[in-house]
């Protein structure tokens, strides 16, 4: 009977070992899937990825909005080009300008003028604006002519034709000897660089008090040929 329960008991021991086992076993199987958790996260990565991929393609459309700009952009360009095509040949620049002045008084006139005939002679049409720069020199210094206000706007001068702006200047009815004119500046519209014209109307004008320039320059077209 001894030897039948160690047997007993040891068969015992070995259930309780196998069921510890078993137990053992199973917690290791119920902690398994736990490394897994993280691979179960690994799904939310391309998710967050999937975020991201969005935030591409919001990107991506952000860059094509741009790239719609820039060719809006490109457009104003070359519609800009298109308005300097029309143009042919943009403003008017002094090298391009056969410059001359005639005396255009009219027996009666309140005022001696002056007409300046600009010639295009380059190699297509240009633009004037609307004022020329004027200077009249004299014995006692120079004098810029006063704009008359008239605004009629730009104006296009064909190749090999020719507009006429007006000087006007006060007579010397003063009896005395006035101040003597010695030449004319002019500077086309929106340009720099000037030509200086032999003087072609009254030789001097009446003495002032300083209060102001007594020359008016008119806009581009406010005189014509011979008056």
């Amino acid at each position: 009977m001894r030897v039948h329960k160690l047997t007993f008991a040891a068969m015992a021991v070995a259930a309780g070992l196998t069921l510890t086992a078993c137990q053992n076993g199973e917690d290791g199987a119920a902690q398994g899937p736990a490394p897994a958790a993280p691979a179960a996260s690994t799904p939310s990565t391309p998710s967050s990825s999937g975020g991201g991929s969005s935030a591409g393609s919001a990107n991506q459309g952000s860059g094509q909005g741009s790239a719609g700009t820039s060719s809006n952009g490109k457009g104003t360009a070359a519609g800009a080009a298109g308005s300097g095509d029309s143009a042919k040949g943009g403003k008017c620049r002094t090298d391009d300008l056969e410059i001359t002045a005639s005396d255009s008084t009219v027996g009666g006139d309140a005022e001696g003028t002056v007409a300046v005939q600009l010639k295009n002679r380059g190699s297509g049409d240009c633009t004037l604006s609307e004022y020329a720069g004027v200077d009249v020199k004299t014995n006692a210094g120079s004098l810029s002519a006063k704009r008359t206000g008239e605004h009629p706007g730009p104006a296009v001068l064909k190749k090999g034709s020719s507009v006429y702006f007006g000087v006007n200047y006060p007579h010397n009815t003063s009896g005395g000897s006035g101040v003597r004119i010695t030449g004319l500046v002019v500077t086309p519209p929106d340009e720099t660089k000037s030509v200086t014209l032999a003087w072609p109307g009254a030789a001097t004008l009446p003495v002032t008090d300083g209060s102001g320039s007594p020359i008016k320059v008119g806009p581009i077209g406010s005189a014509g040929q011979g008056g």
